[in-house]
């Protein structure tokens, strides 16, 4: 089980991504970035997810669908910053 810090960790990774680029990351992403296994970065990731935040994976799947207050899957709640529209909002 991971501990605060390595959420935390995680959580700002994921959140920086999704800023940075407009998608969040694949859990093989989310390892290489924490230096750890990618079945550790798997766990961390469903262990984020499960930690009372309001983000999900999409069903049956490894893939961030929702991360507050960002949709990694279009919705029609867009998000434009400077001109540059590559967020979607939950």
């Amino acid at each position: 089980m991971a501990n605060l810090a390595t959420l935390d960790k995680a959580y700002l990774i994921t959140m920086t991504q999704i800023v940075r680029t407009g998608q969040a990351p694949h859990y093989t992403e989310l390892a290489s970035e924490m230096g750890v296994s990618v079945e550790e970065g798997k766990s961390i990731l469903h262990e984020l997810v499960d930690a009372k935040i309001p983000a999900w994976l999409h069903p049956g799947t490894n893939y961030i669908a929702s991360f507050p207050p960002f949709n990694n899957q279009p919705t029609q709640y867009r998000i434009t910053v400077g001109g540059d529209q590559k967020w979607f909002a939950q």
